[in-house]
This record gives C-alpha cells, structure tokens and sequence, in this order.
C-alpha cells in the first residue's frame, strides 16, 4: 500500500498543466533523438541537458528521463523503415524490420514495435515501484566500506562485459577515474592536478565533457560518413497489423520484457546486450527459425520490447544505488547533483516527491509516446530530410550555449570542443567512450568512500571484510574475478580473445 500511496502522490505533483507540457517534450525531443541516426539517448540528454538547470529538479528529471525513453521508440522507426539504427539498442531491429517494409508491411512492425515498447516500458516502471523502495531500504543499513566495494564491483561488472576488448574497456575506466581527480581534494580542499588553472578548480565540467564526448564527436563522425538515403513512408490506414501478428508477437514481447528488465539492473549490461539476447532466444526457440532475417516479427517484438524494459530497472540502481546502469543514468545522476539531489537509500525518505513523481512521469509519458508516434511517423521521418550540415550547424550553436549557460566560462567551451576531439579519435580506434563517463561519474563517491573507510580505520584494509553486507560484496567481488580470469584464460587460448 506504500507504494500505491507513493504513487498516487507522485500523479498528484506531476498532473499540473506544466508537468505534463513538460512530459510531453521530453517525449517529443526523445522520439527526434531517436529518429535521428547516430545521435541515440545519451547524446540527445548531454545537448539537453543544460537546459533544464533553470527548472526545479523534478520537472528537469521528467524532461531528461522522457528523452531517454523516448528515444527508445524514436530508434525503431529509422531501423523499419531505412535500415539505419536511430540509436545503438535498434540496432538488431534493422534486420528483420526493414525486411518487413520492404514486403510492404512497414505498418504492422511499426505497431508492433510501439506496443511492445509500451506493454515493456510500463512493465519495467511497475517493477521500479516495487523493488525500489525495499532494495532503498537494505541499503540504508551500508556503511563506507561496503559501499566502496559495491562501486568496485560496478565498474568491474562494467568492464567485464563491456563489448569491446577488454584492455581498451580498462583504459577507458581508469581515464575517466584519472579525469575525476581534478579539482579540489574532497577531504583538504587542496587543489589537485589543477596547472594553476583556476577553471579547473570546481573540476572538469561534466556538461562540457559529456557534450564534447558524446555530442560533438558523433557531429565528426556522421560528417565522415555521411550519405543521402530515402526512407520508406508508409500511410496511416497501413499501421493496423493483422490479428495474427499479434497472436505472433505477444509471446516475444513476454520474453523480451522479462530478459530487458533483469539485465536493465546490471551496470553495463545495456539495452544493446539485452536486444540480442531477445533476438537470439526468439530464433532458437521458433518453429520456423529461416524465418528470421527475412522479415520475423518475432525479430522486431522481442528486440524491440527488450530495450524498452530496460528503461525502468535501469533507474532502479540509480535512485537506490547511486550507480548508473547505463551512460544515459549517468546523464540522469549528474543532473540530480546539480539541483543538490543524492541518488541513494535516501533518496526516497529526504525527495519522495521527485521519486515518485518520476515514476508517474514516466506512466504518462508511455502512453504520449504511444498515441503521437504511430500518428507522426511521417513527420519524424521527413526530418531526415534537413541536410545533415544544416542540422549539424544547429546542435553545435545550442551545445555552445547550453555549455556556456552552466558556469558562465568560455574556458568550458574550449573543453567541450577538445573532448570532441578526444571522443572523435577513441572511437575511431574502436574505444568505447561510455566506461569513461560511468567511471568519471562513480570515481568520486569511489575515493570517498575509500577514504572515509580508511579514516575510521586508521588505515586498517581489514575494514572491508567487516559485516556482513561487506562481506557478502567482497565474496561476489572475488568470484566475479575469478570466473572472468577463467573465461579471458579460456578465450585466449583458443584465440577467441584479443586484448586490443
């Protein structure tokens, strides 16, 4: 009953004419986002994001997470009808969906594709409801210690399964770790690694970073490879899929659900991982396996549900954590600490308004997504008509503004162009920038912690094995080393496993 008291609560904060004006934006941007190849959820929140530090915090979180599961539905659409993933997750929709509109049924995988990515997303807030304020509870009774294991064991579950290689994944880790240490010292106020550069005393902006990283860099590399491609345009009347599509559909989008939500909680098992799993369960598990990669619906609903799960339980470890699952949490936890919110246990007890406000949000907001974008297609795809140059040409302009508008420095835009730069050269050399900016993230409440542990210790590393939520972290940190070494051992020696 808490939970439906909560919750009731949260609709009476966010059912405001504002609110919801607000909700529907950030679906909207969201949906752009996603249409839109090669910009996916986290550079579209890294542009945006700027722009909601003038709103309260809970009306900034609606706009951001609106963005975040907006763009799931949004990254379907260019994937069905051009074969182009709007975002990383619809990756594996391409195949079987645009096969789909090639036959000419482009309408039905649309629809499927939203209602799946309805019935998955409001599944996976329900499940946020009601694991969240009992996992929030646990985790009030860790203390420093078990805390710091527990952001150790974030980042090497992040590194593990990481699909790059490993080494590269690592290197990304420690940059981000190595950039987080700028600033002044937490425990000293001394500055650290500053070069007397008095801008870099607050640390490095994360706006100006992430933007740079994310952002500017995906304007190089869409510049690089560029190309004119015409989309397929379906008409209204052909959205309606045939009964038997969706007798076809339901048990995938069951399963897609299910995989989506519990992979949504682990940092670094992406939407993108769990969206190949879906579609390889679908193909082992169908009566007719050809089928697939020549237009399965089975291949669009699972997929398509499976990251759209993720979207709720992903949450779960942000608010009651602090730990980003995904890159785009991160976007989410550095806007809560720029309104002075901590994500955390007490999260719930010390902002019961923006928790459960959030979650309502994000009801409303599944249900705006289903009703504008089978109607808009056609509109969201004509955007893909502005010549990238031209669009190119306004995201940088809002980046600039949106950087500058923070911290009032133009030494923030010099580091948004260099970290552009940066993140243009990584990814060109196969490196993975999301570890960076999860690492960069946790570093800080990493060394905290390490610090405060070792502080009431008087340096005694014998801390960390001390009571039981401690132990039971250090025993799954060591397991989770070991099986990896057996399974990289394995991988080299038959070769399956490179390091760079």
């Amino acid at each position: 009953m808490d939970s439906l008291a909560g919750l009731a609560a949260g609709f009476q904060e966010i059912l405001t004419a504002e609110r919801v004006f607000y909700c529907l934006l950030g679906c909207l941007a969201g949906t752009v986002v996603g249409v839109l190849p090669g910009l996916g959820p986290l550079a579209g929140m890294t542009l945006l994001l700027p722009l909601t530090f003038k709103l309260d915090a809970t009306t900034g979180l609606i706009i951001l997470a609106g963005i975040f599961y907006g763009s799931m539905y949004g990254g379907s659409t260019t994937s069905i009808l051009m074969r182009i993933p709007g975002e990383s997750a619809s990756i594996i929709t391409c195949i079987d969906g645009y096969e789909m509109a090639r036959k000419g049924r482009a309408g039905p995988a649309l629809m499927i594709a939203a209602v799946g990515s309805f019935f998955a997303g409001t599944i996976s807030i329900v499940g946020l409801m009601l694991f969240a304020p009992p996992l929030a509870e646990v985790m009030l009774s860790v203390g420093p210690p078990a805390e710091f294991i527990l952001m150790l064991l974030a980042l090497l579950v992040l590194g593990f399964i990481s699909g790059g290689p490993p080494l590269k994944t690592f290197i990304m880790i420690t940059l981000g770790l190595a950039i987080g240490t700028i600033g002044l010292d937490p425990f000293t106020a001394l500055p650290r690694f500053t070069f007397g550069q008095l801008d870099l005393t607050e640390g490095v902006s994360f706006v100006a970073l992430a933007i740079g990283l994310f952002g500017i860099s995906e304007i190089l590399l869409n510049f690089e490879a560029g190309k004119e491609v015409r989309p397929i345009q379906p008409k209204l009347r052909d959205l309606v899929p045939r009964l038997s599509d969706l007798k076809e559909a339901a048990g995938p989008i069951g399963r897609g659900t299910m995989i989506g939500f519990a992979l949504g909680m682990i940092p670094g098992a992406s939407h993108v991982i769990s969206t190949f799993i879906s579609y390889a369960l679908e193909k082992r598990i169908a009566k007719r396996p050809e089928e697939f990669g020549r237009g399965a619906i089975a291949g669009v609903a699972g997929p398509e549900a499976a990251n759209n799960a993720t979207t709720g339980s992903a949450m779960i470890p942000l608010l009651t954590l602090g730990i980003p699952a995904i890159s785009a949490t991160a976007i989410l936890l550095s806007a809560m600490l720029v309104h002075g919110v901590q994500p955390g246990p007490l999260l719930i007890t010390e902002h019961p308004q923006l928790f459960w406000g959030l979650i309502a949000s994000m009801y409303i907001g599944n249900v705006i997504l289903l009703i504008l974008n089978l109607p808009l297609v056609g509109i969201f795809v004509n955007l893909l008509r502005i010549p990238y140059p031209h669009l190119a040409m306004i995201i940088l302009i809002a980046s600039v503004i949106g950087v500058y508008s923070v911290r009032s420095s133009v030494f923030d835009i010099w580091v948004m162009i260099a970290f552009g730069v940066v993140g243009y050269a990584i990814r060109k050399f196969d490196y993975d920038p999301a570890p960076f900016l999860l690492a960069l993230v946790l570093g800080d409440r990493l060394e905290v912690n390490l610090r405060r542990s070792l502080a009431i210790s008087n340096g005694d590393f014998s801390i960390f094995a001390q009571g039981s939520a401690a132990r039971v972290l250090l025993v799954a940190l060591c397991v989770l080393i070991v099986l990896q070494g057996i399974a990289w051992g394995l991988g080299w020696k038959s070769g399956r496993v490179k390091v760079e």
